[in-house]
């Protein structure tokens, strides 16, 4: 009898015909906000301005892969504007500075440009209209966080208070607990802020606070949408980085909605399969910081080692744009 051969199996065949189906809740809104976008696009006019290089203080954003490819146009981040030579022009993060930044920049008649978010600024404004009536201020944030450290140093020493943890409110001594606003830093957790907020208003009935939310739109938006696709989900993946405020909030919010494991990759690199093996569906959202294709790779990877069905999770629909400042839409 003939011998009869059989095709070969090769790895790659074994491994499609392992794959097992999975399917990926895609959050929507998920990724880069108005306020990122707008940051970019600064640090991108200022270089085809006024040529490379150009200085920014501190990251840009929370975001290496956004850091790295402005790094290679021609951009180079420093920590303090000591680090700035003062004939080149000087960027400052979208987290915003103290007051005493812009100031020693005017002082060495260097060129800046200020790429605080405006949904920060509007909080600075709120800090300042209080202090002008009169008001000391207990700040909601997280102690050594740019924004926080650029809000705080829009007053004097002494006129804001900071509070980290619903903890905190009973342990602060205002001068007048009769005259008292609270503001917020952008990026937290809508719930615990909201806890800490009852706390205060429990402890200081008389309190201030901001006309409208100071938790800006986009991570407002981006925790809601973690919160309607958790019960759906085995795991979440939040694509963000690790010094990333609102990306490691919503690894909390997803948490707290009730998801078994919840963590924070800054690529496809870091996902942890072992802890995934088993799931047969998983929810990735992305930091307002995290460009889209991160959230590509992570799919990609997906798609690699499953038979993978998209599932979208809308909740907002964002349209929110923000100006450049003047000076970079004038010629030379």
């Amino acid at each position: 009898m003939d011998s009869v051969l059989l095709p070969q199996i090769t790895g790659m065949e074994a491994q499609v015909s392992a794959k097992t189906d999975l399917t990926l809740y895609l959050a929507n809104p998920r990724g880069f906000c108005a306020g990122v976008v707008r940051a970019i696009e600064i640090v991108e006019m200022a270089l085809e301005k006024w040529g490379a290089p150009v200085y920014v203080r501190h990251e840009i954003v929370h975001n290496k892969h956004v850091v790295d490819e402005l790094r290679a146009k021609g951009a180079i981040f420093v920590e303090e504007l000591d680090d700035c030579p003062n004939n080149r022009p000087v960027v400052f993060s979208a987290h915003g500075v103290p007051k005493s930044v812009p100031a020693e920049a005017e002082r060495r008649q260097m060129v800046y440009v200020d790429a605080t978010c405006p949904l920060v600024s509007k909080v600075h404004v709120e800090a300042e209209r209080h202090h002008q009536n009169g008001l000391q201020i207990v700040m909601i944030g997280h102690s050594g966080h740019p924004e926080t450290v650029g809000t705080m140093g829009q007053l004097p020493a002494g006129e804001v208070i900071l509070i980290e943890t619903e903890d905190d409110v009973s342990r602060i001594y205002p001068r007048d607990p009769e005259r008292l606003a609270y503001i917020t830093q952008t990026t937290l957790s809508i719930d615990d802020t909201a806890a800490m907020v009852a706390a205060l208003q429990a402890r200081f009935p008389t309190i201030v606070g901001p006309h409208k939310k100071d938790i800006c739109y986009a991570t407002t938006n981006r925790q809601e949408a973690v919160k309607a696709m958790a019960p759906k989900i085995d795991a979440l993946l939040v694509v963000g980085a690790p010094n990333s405020s609102n990306s490691k909030r919503l690894v909390e919010v997803g948490r707290a909605a009730g998801c078994g494991y919840a963590m924070l990759v800054q690529t496809a690199d870091d996902i942890d399969w072992r802890a995934l093996d088993g799931a047969r569906a998983v929810g990735i959202t992305a930091g307002a910081s995290a460009p889209e294709v991160l959230v590509e790779h992570v799919v990609n990877a997906f798609r690699d080692r499953h038979n993978v069905t998209i599932e979208p999770v809308v909740t907002a629909e964002e349209n929110v744009t923000f100006k450049v400042p003047r000076v970079l839409r004038e010629p030379a």
